[in-house]
């Protein structure tokens, strides 16, 4: 039985913890995973170094696109060199053209500032409109993995285009997906070269309340790791790895 590394994201202390105790194989380190996940802090970096679990830390210094201006360019050399000294093992980074195509000058230059660290190349890839290119470029970037939902907003519904970037990366790199991944669709995978997957495992947080809901300091929607389900998912995995029959 191959056993399939499961990744979790999360973006504070309680939700690192609960990933480490729910069996996650690695984290992946944000901020913000309202917004898509932006760069954490330094020191939820150093928590999770500490705590010797293996750590991703995301590379986004705002919501919204991977079209970087120079500045934002500099900000994220800055930030990878900041999170290596805090512990990271790893960045999560992206970067596209306006018109979705990966924009390889960048995300060489991001590699170079990254370099000696594990890397992934997030879902920037799934704005692109070829993805065979698109992965023929992270591999010769040198990347180890790409996060992808295939395209889609779930990876579930992304099947045909994950299937078609892992044809394409041939044993080169690691096709992890994710996006709305939970156990009871994992079987849908199963047609894959699953070695790695991505996910939240996160439950709703309870509704704010009097001033912290008035003044917007709790997004609608927060969710945050929650230990039972990263446990579900590991669970859910090992079943899924085990050869049918045994």
């Amino acid at each position: 039985m191959t056993r399939i590394l499961l990744e979790v994201c999360v973006d504070d202390p309680e939700g690192l913890r609960a990933a480490q105790a729910g069996g996650a194989d690695r984290l992946e380190l944000c901020s913000a995973l309202a917004l898509g996940g932006l760069t954490p802090s330094p020191a939820l970096v150093a928590m999770a170094a500490r705590e010797g679990i293996a750590a991703l830390a995301m590379i986004r210094p705002r919501a919204g696109d991977f079209v970087w201006t120079p500045a934002e360019i500099a900000a994220m050399e800055s930030e990878v060199a900041l999170l290596r000294a805090a512990g990271a093992r790893g960045v999560v980074i992206g970067a596209n053209h306006a018109d979705g195509r990966l924009d390889g000058a960048v995300l060489a230059r991001l590699a170079r500032a990254a370099e000696g660290l594990d890397m992934t190349l997030h879902r920037a890839i799934d704005l692109a409109p070829d993805p065979e290119e698109a992965v023929a470029l992270a591999v010769e970037l040198g990347f180890p993995r790409i996060l992808t939902s295939g395209g889609a907003a779930r990876a579930v519904d992304g099947l045909d285009r994950l299937g078609r970037m892992a044809r394409a990366a041939a044993g080169r790199l690691i096709v992890m997906p994710g996006a709305g991944v939970s156990p009871e669709i994992l079987p849908a995978f199963s047609g894959l070269p699953l070695t790695e997957i991505h996910a939240s495992c996160s439950a709703p947080l309870p509704a704010p309340t009097g001033k912290v809901a008035a003044f917007g300091f709790q997004p609608p929607g927060a969710r945050r790791t929650d230990a039972a389900r990263v446990a579900a998912m590991r669970a859910a995995l090992d079943a899924l790895a085990q050869p049918s029959g045994l």
